[in-house]
């Protein structure tokens, strides 16, 4: 049976929209429903493009479900299921933070993300037991999967450092073989840097030549974070809060917490956190005209390079399984990846379940120890009542999620 451009989206739509929890939990539901529900990928092309995703800038979910897309319907798949992936959330980030520039009090919504995070918890544990399970098959890989969490939770080290010394290690595993066996053509890649690098300049440079400095600055440091976010938001976070706050002013210390609060708890990539700050910055620098410009502005740097590097590189994704090493090296990141995930989604539960971390020095980092007795028992109770209503009546993840947020406006107005 084809698969129809209608179907893809409606598989890519429902992505989207319950892409709540960050990378961790949208690489479960992307799993679940490409390698699991429609069966359009098998587990190994689902892994090797996962590890290619985790060595590109920028939101690796977001950059899979893009090549997923390419990969069933071509370039018109690769863009609907990258534009599905962002746009929801896209949405969801702007209505907020709209509402956020205009009253600063969403304590209701607070407590409706409250309780999708809750629910989020066990989508993220999911995640993490069916990759491991399909990723970690000998030793070896076990090994880097402890080896990258060690590394990047309790050391502190870079995430591209960690990928590459994991390839490195892969390459030395790798059994004979010529390499690829099929030639590679490279007739695609001019004529694609081309055109999807003179979309991602294109609104910059019309800022410029409109003499609107605002703006200009807007896409010029948002097309740089394109470039250097390795390993998704997380690895940028501290950089970006720095170069907001303290070289351009354009928002405070408080706000962006309060952007990024918001961002982990809406669909999408938490990339999004930029739209959050592209429109208050520009609220705030010219009202509401000028924040929604920004914020367009803003979302287009962010994810148009995406688009870049997943179609000027999917090609090649095709060939790896062909060429020993390179499947030897991406085996090894894919197990690595494993351990990131593993960080990942210890990070997201104790920022659900603690209202207060403290970063404790350890080694070469910061490692955010919580305090105990800021233990929310909320978070607690509606994670409770997420397993009762996924494993015990077994309902749809939807559902769940709805009703979830509805327990949770319920706890934060008895809380209040």
């Amino acid at each position: 049976m084809t698969l129809t451009l209608s179907h893809l989206t409606r598989v890519f739509g429902r992505i989207g929209v319950l892409s709540f929890g960050g990378p961790a939990a949208q690489i479960a539901l992307m799993h679940d429903a490409l390698v699991e529900k429609e069966k359009w990928l098998t587990e190994q092309d689902f892994l090797r493009a996962l590890s290619f995703c985790m060595l590109l800038p920028g939101p690796e979910a977001m950059q899979l479900a893009t090549y997923a897309g390419w990969r069933l319907h071509g370039t018109l798949g690769g863009l609907i299921a990258g534009a599905l992936f962002v746009l929801p959330g896209a949405a969801v980030v702007l209505a907020l933070a709209m509402g956020y520039a205009f009253y600063s009090d969403l304590t209701w919504v607070q407590g409706a993300f409250l309780g999708i995070k809750s629910a989020v918890i066990l989508i993220v544990l999911q995640a993490l037991f069916k990759v491991s399970k399909k990723a970690l098959e000998t030793p070896l890989a076990w090994a880097l999967a402890i080896g990258a969490f060690a590394a990047i939770f309790a050391v502190g080290v870079p995430f591209p450092l960690i990928i590459g010394a994991a390839a490195l290690i892969g390459l030395t595993q790798a059994t004979k073989g010529t390499g690829l066996t099929r030639p590679l053509s490279h007739a695609h890649l001019p004529r694609t840097i081309t055109l999807w690098g003179a979309l991602w300049i294109a609104p910059i440079a019309a800022a410029f030549a409109l003499q609107v400095e605002f703006l200009t600055d807007i896409g010029l440091f948002f097309s740089k974070m394109a470039i250097v976010t390795f390993g998704g938001a997380y690895a940028v976070l501290a950089y970006m809060t720095q170069e907001v706050v303290q070289n351009y002013g354009w928002l405070s210390t408080a706000q962006m917490i309060d952007g990024l609060g918001l961002a982990e708890t809406t669909p999408g990539p938490l990339i999004l956190v930029t739209e959050f700050v592209g429109f208050l910055a520009g609220f705030q620098e010219r009202g509401l005209g000028m924040g929604l410009l920004a914020a367009a502005l803003t979302l287009w740097v962010t994810f148009i390079p995406c688009f870049l590097w997943i179609f000027a590189g999917a090609p090649y994704v095709e060939h790896m399984a062909s060429a020993p090493r390179i499947e030897a090296a991406l085996k090894a990141v894919t197990a690595a990846v494993v351990g990131v995930i593993a960080n990942l989604s210890l990070w997201f539960a104790l920022h659900v379940f603690f209202t207060t971390l403290t970063p404790t020095p350890f080694l070469n980092t910061l490692v955010p120890l919580p305090a105990l007795g800021s233990l929310s028992l909320p978070a607690l109770g509606l994670t409770a009542l997420a397993a009762l209503l996924s494993f015990g009546l077994r309902l749809s993840l939807p559902l769940t999620l709805v009703v979830l947020a509805l327990a949770g406006v319920l706890v934060q107005a008895l809380i209040l």
